[in-house]
């Protein structure tokens, strides 16, 4: 019987120790909504693994455009954010939604055509000058369309060349209700709105012998990284009005008491750290750096 009852005794402890496991493996799972360009880039690929193995945390990434990640973190359906629109950023926290905003690392935006240029914007460093001129010869531009952190950039800069702009709605369906977001864009069969990712808006504008904007990271992909490489260039490069910065943002838990904001806090102080800083600016895809670290200079 003593036997027995050692034998019961072990065994129920082992199940203990293994439930117990199993929870604490749960509790560690962060769940992150981010722009498309950092998981499409590779760069995740090379974050998570070392962020688990220095603290145990999981993270569940939910890649979309930036509009989508910010009304994630509004509506509390993940624990942290990760995305480039500075001012939405801002706006986020300022309105309660999140905590703080990490400076994690920025790149730019490109204007890429192609190579033989027929708006004759090659070379021209003022971003708002090269757009519109695409406008004025008429010539193809592909948008995204989806609200995303490019999206959001491109908007700016149309506000910027003067042009006379229209406004246009898109309905979006959250939580089984639609939501209707209103967008600027020139007037003009010539640009077209497709509400996509930066993959699918880059290989449109190469079938169409068109122009986009672009962040630099997805563009060396598309040009370096692939099999089938894009045909576009980058025409139109440098413009401080093309810095594209991005920030990791915990969801305030005052607004959404669920979210596991410790955890949040840890990922987003370990991402600014010198190691999660050395991880970013020594990422390479085909020899290009992607990102530069903002929170430690290299």
């Amino acid at each position: 019987m003593k036997k027995l009852a050692k034998i019961i005794l072990l065994s129920t402890t082992l199940t203990l120790t293994v439930l117990l496991a199993l929870a604490s493996a749960k509790n560690k799972v962060l769940t992150m909504s981010t722009t498309t360009s950092t998981q499409a880039s590779g760069l995740l690929d090379i974050l998570l693994p070392e962020l688990e193995k220095d603290t145990g945390i999981i993270v569940k990434v939910i890649a979309k455009g930036t509009g989508a990640a910010i009304r994630d973190g509004m509506d509390g359906n993940v624990d942290v954010i990760f995305v480039h629109a500075k001012s939405r950023e801002e706006k986020f926290i300022k309105e309660g939604f999140g905590t703080k905003r990490y400076a994690v690392m920025h790149n730019d935006f490109v204007i890429l055509g192609p190579a033989d240029d027929p708006a004759g914007i090659k070379g021209m460093k003022k971003a708002s000058a090269a757009l519109k001129k695409i406008a004025k010869k008429k010539k193809i531009f592909a948008s995204r369309g989806d609200d995303s952190g490019t999206h959001t950039k491109e908007q700016t800069l149309w506000k910027d060349t003067g042009l006379k702009l229209k406004e246009t709605s898109t309905k979006i369906v959250k939580k089984g209700k639609q939501k209707s977001i209103t967008y600027i864009q020139p007037k003009g069969k010539w640009y077209r709105s497709l509400g996509q990712g930066m993959g699918k808006t880059i290989t449109f504008a190469d079938e169409k012998h068109a122009y986009t904007l672009a962040d630099r990271g997805t563009y060396i992909k598309f040009k370096y990284g692939k099999d089938n490489p894009t045909s576009l260039e980058v025409l139109c490069e440098g413009d401080a009005g093309l810095a594209n910065p991005y920030g990791v943002i915990p969801v305030n838990p005052k607004k959404h008491p669920h979210v596991k904001h410790d955890l949040a806090k840890k990922f987003a102080q370990w991402i600014v750290s010198p190691k999660g800083q050395s991880l970013i600016g020594n990422y390479r895809l085909i020899g290009k750096q992607l990102f530069y670290p903002d929170a430690v200079k290299q």
